[in-house]
């Protein structure tokens, strides 16, 4: 399994820009944003517990703690809008 099987390039592109910048914020920046975002997006596909989550996708609790924050200042909501509609969508309706 590779990170690359989870969103292909222009889904990515489609999504990066609706992401939080770290500027500004206290503690470490963010790094690793696609990575994250996979993550995420695997554990959902596959039904996983977030301590089942590939160690490919970095430590469950930096996903666990990221996909918290996006879903509390509605960036996860927007990431998955994105991702269903478009002309690459995520999960085919049908």
């Amino acid at each position: 399994m590779t990170t690359a099987s989870v969103l292909t390039d222009g889904q990515w592109d489609r999504v990066q820009p609706l992401l939080p910048s770290s500027a500004g914020r206290r503690g470490r920046p963010f790094r690793d944003d696609r990575r994250v975002v996979e993550g995420m997006i695997f554990r959902y596909q596959h039904d996983l517990a977030w301590r089942d989550l590939p160690a490919e996708f970095g430590p469950w609790q930096t996903v666990w703690k990221r996909e918290n924050r996006y879903r509390g200042d509605g960036t996860w909501g927007r990431i998955f809008a994105e991702l269903l509609g478009g002309p690459e969508p995520l999960w085919p309706s049908g």
